[in-house]
């Protein structure tokens, strides 16, 4: 039996500023109680509620001005294409933590080194093509290759990359109206139990911290933590002049700038989704940021009725409530927003 409030859209557009908002409050809470000098200030709150505003304008604008609403068919990905694929990204990325020399989700110094270039290959390829799977050709037996992906991807130590996967293939299951009430509670299960234990033992494996906070005081303390760095990035505002967003299209490291630029020492941070764009280029940057972030989801959305569509937004979509706290400084999850390009334009010239 699926959801009796099946007709509520969970996840419109309109998920991420309430996330955002849910962010904030925990946030501002874990600022209280955990080594923080002072609780957030007036501004970098305002500020975060204006950036929420602006989203939804965004989401308005496209909702009257730019719904589509086709099916999108690539007919040249077949069922056997797509598992052949999925099962090279898993193989890909089990070589990749041999040639590494470990499981680096046990090791921090491993996990510094984990996100090679056979990650960037194999960790878009199974999360695009599982999606695509399961909204082409769904069959539960495909699920035991969701759970796979989730365990040999976790194991390179980022939470991420679990609620990634299973974030996105919920998402995509709910859109087919695949979630019952008992699978959608243990996908919630699941994806919260990853994520935490992912994120306290990858924690524990740093030598140089000895955390005294339990795996969920360690969620309110790294969600106040990455919008105190927000916090210092305000002030300055618009003072990199783009430099981050060069360095996601080259080989610089953007969260380790940050890191440098605003508290002046050699660490990788997550600053939140407001954090590089305000670097590089203040409040009008952020104001354009969060209205095509806005937009391009919303025009996307009218696209997750039927077919691929419904997997490339889940997929999109689910990156993009990642990057509230990580921020948008991988060039891969960039990609992700040009294969919904790909998407729009393929749906337009059906018209």
């Amino acid at each position: 039996m699926s959801f009796s409030i099946r007709k509520i859209d969970f996840f419109h557009p309109y998920i991420v500023p309430v996330i955002i908002l849910a962010v904030l409050v925990m946030a501002y809470i874990g600022s209280f109680n955990y080594r923080f000098e002072d609780p957030l200030n007036t501004q970098t709150i305002l500020t975060i509620i204006f950036a929420v505003i602006v989203f939804i304008i965004g989401v308005v604008i496209a909702s009257k001005k730019f719904t589509i609403e086709k099916e999108v068919r690539i007919n040249f990905l077949s069922e056997k294409i797509l598992v052949i694929f999925i099962i090279i990204a898993l193989v890909l990325q089990s070589l990749n933590m041999v040639l590494l020399g470990g499981i680096p989700l046990f090791n921090s110094v491993l996990k510094s080194n984990a996100t090679t270039n056979l990650w960037r290959i194999a960790y878009p390829l199974f999360l695009i093509l599982i999606n695509i799977l399961l909204a082409k050709y769904y069959d539960k037996k495909y699920l035991i290759l969701v759970l796979l992906g989730a365990l040999v991807f976790g194991l390179n130590g980022y939470r991420t990359s679990v609620v990634g996967i299973l974030g996105s293939v919920f998402i995509t299951m709910f859109y087919l109206g695949k979630i019952s009430h008992k699978l959608g509670i243990i996908f919630v299960i699941v994806i919260g139990a990853g994520a935490l234990a992912i994120g306290y033992i990858a924690s524990q494996s740093i030598a140089t911290q000895h955390w005294t906070l339990n795996p969920v005081e360690l969620v309110f303390y790294r969600l106040a933590f990455t919008l105190e760095v927000f916090e210092k990035i305000i002030p300055l505002a618009g003072t990199t002049h783009g430099h981050i967003l060069s360095m996601i299209f080259s080989s610089g490291s953007p969260r380790s700038f940050i890191g440098n630029y605003v508290l002046h020492y050699d660490v990788c941070l997550t600053s939140s989704l407001f954090g590089p764009v305000m670097l590089d280029f203040g409040y009008i940057g952020l104001t354009i940021q969060m209205l095509f972030m806005g937009a391009f989801l919303k025009i996307i959305h009218s696209l997750a009725s039927k077919g691929i569509g419904i997997g490339i937004y889940s997929i999109i979509l689910t990156h993009t409530l990642i990057w509230i706290e990580t921020g948008p400084t991988d060039i891969m999850i960039w990609f992700l927003y040009l294969l919904g390009l790909i998407l729009i334009i393929l749906a337009l010239k059906k018209d």
